[in-house]
């Protein structure tokens, strides 16, 4: 019989010496030049160029992800974080010269940006090569080591992952633990320099917990209830085209995923008659169904295709009437693109993330009613608006707060590599892709470097006279 104790035990010395190497190459990394950096991002970006089918067979393995998807959603946008990298480190290392202005005449100031040291890296299953990748790559930019936990709902997914950092570095710069939450548990014991957790915000709030007994500083990339609305000056073909595209792609499991819908009541139905077309021509051929389809993914596990089902039903039960879709198949984990009208606000799909083909809509007779809504709702992850007016935009961008928002479109400012993403609040903490993602894991140190002799500060040393208060009240009116 295995002794669990024992195991621990080994898990916990291993956990421990891993961490103690890669403390220690920390120390090394922050003294070399970012051109080691970028041969290590070089590196990581050949082997996924090498081995994009391996990575697509694995996702498909995992919840039968459609190839293409993979390609877009999975492998597209880590390698274009990895380019703008590799095109902008330089700058992106380089110190920021800052003014002095007289009040520090003779001194210099700039912003040095340092590597925050031994990272972990604790990643979701909906998008299990993105979502670990993406931050390492941050990671390794920025100059740091790191110790990554990939999702043990994708087994498949995770042992490639281990496959690929086995092959490109050396346990005491990257290293891949596998496993469940226990293992979990055991790395949320060790002192990190920083933290980069995706997935729920229950999970986020015991990481963040754990993260404050060491002081360790977190990226929290959560979740949450992102809000469409459609007014009536939308093209209504256009943003039905949109948001079946987003609503459907990975089956709806994804963060940003639009998650319910508000209408303008004098243009619901036209709408919903474009989203039915296209929700029979994206996903799938017109005369095949969606369970046939090889471009239409599955529900993850049996767990969270109860948990749909038994939102979905309860939905219609209380008075939510369907619009089209509500097929089930639970030896596949299949749930087919589902819309429901006139959702009770306080039915679990109104309540909870989705994260699911179900598409809740209700309707609106004016903006202020929809904005008041959203705003006594925990903050989310993204926002969206489908309108032509300029007007309308503003309110939303003034009068709603959420970690991204994005007017007529949905899901693409995820993977727009300027862009800062990330939620506030309850849907997450700290910003990640391109230069913000180098930031999240990079201490931003204030670099002062003052002349020797005299200085303006010595003009306010003691003894206090009534001339140096002089000087302090002019500096303290105009400087």
């Amino acid at each position: 019989m295995i002794d669990e104790k024992h195991q621990t035990k080994t898990l916990d010395f291993d956990l421990s010496e891993v961490f103690l190497q890669q403390s220690q190459k920390a120390l090394l990394l922050r003294k070399e030049s970012y051109k080691l950096r970028i041969d290590r991002l070089k590196k990581i970006k050949a082997w996924i160029l090498a081995n994009k089918a391996k990575i697509r067979d694995a996702v498909y393995s995992d919840f039968k992800k459609p190839g293409f998807e993979a390609d877009l959603s999975e492998t597209f946008v880590v390698l274009a974080d990895i380019n703008l990298a590799l095109k902008s480190l330089k700058k992106w290392t380089r110190p920021t010269s800052l003014p002095a202005g007289l009040t520090y005449f003779g001194s210099s100031a700039s912003v040095v940006y340092e590597p925050k040291g031994v990272c972990l890296i604790i990643s979701p299953w909906n998008y299990p090569f993105n979502l670990c990748i993406g931050p390492l790559v941050s990671a390794i930019a920025a100059g740091n080591t790191a110790i990554i936990k990939p999702s043990e709902l994708t087994p498949n997914t995770s042992k490639l992952i281990a496959k690929m950092v086995g092959e490109l570095f050396p346990q005491e710069e990257v290293a891949v633990y596998q496993g469940g939450p226990e293992v979990t548990q055991q790395l949320l014991r060790l002192p990190f320099n920083h933290i980069f957790f995706t997935g729920s915000s229950a999970v986020g709030k015991i990481v963040m917990e754990a993260a404050a007994k060491n002081l360790s500083s977190v990226t929290l990339e959560l979740g949450g209830k992102s809000p469409v609305v459609i007014d009536k000056t939308a093209d209504l073909k256009d943003a039905a085209e949109k948001i079946v595209w987003g609503k459907l792609l990975n089956c709806g499991q994804t963060c940003v995923s639009p998650d319910y819908l508000f209408i303008h009541e004098g243009v619901k139905e036209p709408f919903l008659h474009h989203m039915k077309h296209f929700l029979d021509v994206l996903f799938k051929q017109p005369e095949e169904s969606f369970k046939e389809s090889p471009n239409y993914a599955r529900i993850i596990n049996k767990k969270h295709y109860q948990r749909l089902c038994e939102a979905l039903s309860t939905a219609i039960e209380d008075g939510a009437s369907l619009v089209c879709g509500g097929d089930v198949d639970e030896t596949d984990n299949f749930i087919s693109p589902t819309v429901l009208d006139n959702v009770p606000l306080h039915t679990t799909l109104m309540r909870e993330e989705i994260f699911g083909p179900i598409l809740p809509v209700n309707t609106f007779k004016n903006h202020d009613e929809v904005i008041q809504y959203i705003n006594k709702q925990p903050k989310a992850l993204s926002l969206y608006l489908f309108s032509k007016d300029k007007h309308i935009q503003k309110r939303y961008r003034l009068e709603t707060s959420s970690g991204t928002a994005c007017v007529n479109d949905v899901v693409v400012q995820f993977q727009h590599p300027h862009l800062p993403f990330g939620g506030v609040n309850e849907s997450g903490i700290g910003k990640s892709h391109g230069h913000f993602g180098f930031l999240a894991f990079s201490n931003e140190k204030a670099w002062l470097k003052q002349r020797i002799g005299f200085t303006s500060a010595k003009l306010l040393y003691p003894p206090y006279s009534a001339t140096k208060k002089s000087i302090l009240d002019i500096l303290m009116k105009y400087f």
